[in-house]
């Protein structure tokens, strides 16, 4: 089994301390290989710019906001916690407005609304 790098190791304990679960330490850490393996480098060569790019890339491949959401944490946790780096450019994923209801949703509401009313 290939040994562990010291910046992997080191994000480990950092999640440890803080209590993460190991699910979350798991996803953390599988999010922090993929944006290093999109890029090819290590992450700790990697900045802002380059966490916005691959985050156009995972829009662009239909990943869900909740996945999003996890990937943009997971990169923050590590550039902020664990290479103490300011974290402030790095934005969390937009998301839908609340009340935007898929379209059968909208007709149910609606046809329920329409049931209901007086006339």
């Amino acid at each position: 089994m290939a040994e562990m790098s010291p910046l992997r190791r080191r994000m480990i304990e950092d999640m440890t301390i803080r209590n993460l679960s190991p699910a979350t330490q798991r996803s953390y850490i599988n999010a922090v290989q993929k944006f290093s393996r999109y890029f090819g480098r290590s992450p700790d060569r990697l900045g802002p710019a380059d966490i916005h790019t691959f985050q156009v890339h995972l829009v662009s491949i239909g990943i869900s906001w909740a996945s999003l959401n996890q990937i943009v944490c997971a990169l923050r946790f590590f550039y902020g916690i664990t290479l103490g780096q300011d974290v402030s450019p790095i934005g969390s994923p937009m998301r839908a407005p609340h009340g935007s209801f898929p379209l059968f949703c909208r007709r149910t509401r609606w046809c329920n609304f329409l049931r209901w009313s007086p006339v």
